[in-house]
């Protein structure tokens, strides 16, 4: 009986990324914003990034925990 460290890092990393996709979502015609980035949204695809690793993390946790007897 182990403690899985991916169950709390895959909430974390889904629950940034969800903040983080929605403020990128919303501010993604605001020019001056991302005039420092290139014009690119980093918000908005950094947020994509940690949402699937937080998805991932969470799938992993869950398919490792129905495989135990």
């Amino acid at each position: 009986m182990g403690i899985d460290i991916k169950i709390p890092i895959g909430l974390m990393f889904t629950i940034f990324g969800l903040l983080l996709t929605a403020y990128g979502f919303f501010t993604r015609f605001d020019a001056a914003l991302y005039k420092p980035s290139m014009g690119i949204n980093i918000n908005l695809w950094s947020g994509l990034g940690m949402l699937i690793l937080g998805v991932i993390m969470l799938a992993l946790a869950y398919i490792s925990r129905s495989q135990k007897p």
